[in-house]
């Protein structure tokens, strides 16, 4: 039978009541045996002779009723009795224990046991095919763990791609959208150079109304053709004004000049504003990208009057 820790306290607190009480009757036998020093007296003991009062003389006896009482001396004080002096604790001896030996030697406890033993005899020992039971749901809840982080790992990648495709439809839309607005302008270009074409055909050469087929500008104008001048100047009004919008600083019929260089075709190189110009530094910013915005200029038809660097009166209207 293994000992509780129980029985070990029991045993413990036995011993040491056992201890007080063997220290207690040594005290008692100690005072019992103790006896009193002898008083001893220095010189030689003293001799007295007795002698009858009534056979002194008379004046023996005056002078012994004259005689003064000796003073009361006060009593002595009583001895102290002298605290025993601390006794060394007996050696406990095997024989003096009333724990009952043990039939056979404890096991050995290599690490001290801080678990109550009192509790673990209440529980009940697990069995065999509890445990395995045990282990076995511990691993089920592992794997469905693992399983649901698995699908919640799946569940952001998915939504991760989904965001990134919704990004590359984003971008493949807005290039779709930019597409369509430059195939637009192109349209709108292409429909005015059409339109500007149409109106050049449909007006007749100043030669030709006067009903000569061959006829030369008039003198005076160093063989410059003024009316073609004259409508390629309100074409490219025309054509600069579709992309311009008028800030609200300029005002209308104001007029700027441009300074254009362009190639054969109307594309535009560069565009500045020249002095005489009334538009305050935001109508000049926006005068110049319209210009940009407007290429190709105005070409086909006015070949006659094409002009690398190009000087243009430009006048601030509404479309």
């Amino acid at each position: 039978m293994r000992e509780s820790r129980a029985d070990t306290a029991r045993a413990i607190w036995q011993a040491v009541g056992l201890h007080a009480l063997l220290f207690a009757l040594m005290f008692v036998g100690l005072l019992w045996t103790r006896a009193a020093a002898p008083v001893s007296a220095v010189g030689s003991p003293v001799t007295a002779e007795l002698i009858d009062a009534d056979a002194l003389s008379p004046a023996m006896q005056r002078t012994l009723l004259k005689r003064p009482k000796p003073a009361e001396l006060p009593p002595p004080p009583e001895p102290e009795e002298a605290a025993p002096l601390p006794q060394p604790l007996p050696e406990p001896r095997p024989e003096d224990s009333i724990v009952t030996p043990q039939p056979q030697p404890q096991d050995f406890i290599p690490v001290p046991d801080n678990e109550n033993q009192e509790a673990v005899v209440d529980q009940p020992t697990p069995i065999a095919a509890e445990e395995d039971k045990v282990q076995e749901a511990k691993r089920k809840q592992d794997q469905v763990d693992l399983t649901e982080q698995k699908r919640q790992e799946q569940i952001e990648k998915q939504r991760r791609l989904a965001a990134q495709q919704d990004q590359e439809r984003e971008q493949k839309l807005a290039e779709i959208r930019r597409k369509r607005v430059a195939a637009a302008r192109e349209a709108d270009l292409a429909e005015q150079r059409l339109a500007q074409i149409a109106d050049v055909r449909s007006r007749p050469a100043p030669a030709e109304s006067a009903g000569s087929s061959d006829a030369s500008p008039p003198p005076g104008n160093n063989g410059t053709d003024t009316g073609l001048q004259a409508r390629y100047a309100a074409a490219l009004q025309e054509a600069i004004l579709s992309k311009w919008t008028r800030p609200e600083t300029v005002p209308v019929g104001s007029r700027c000049t441009l300074l254009i260089r362009q190639l054969p075709g109307g594309q535009v190189m560069s565009a500045e504003v020249s002095e005489p110009c009334a538009y305050d530094e935001q109508g000049r910013r926006s005068i110049e990208a319209a210009v940009l915005k407007a290429q190709p200029l105005p070409y086909a038809g006015f070949e006659k009057v094409f002009a690398r660097n190009l000087t243009l009166k430009f006048t601030a209207q509404d479309r």
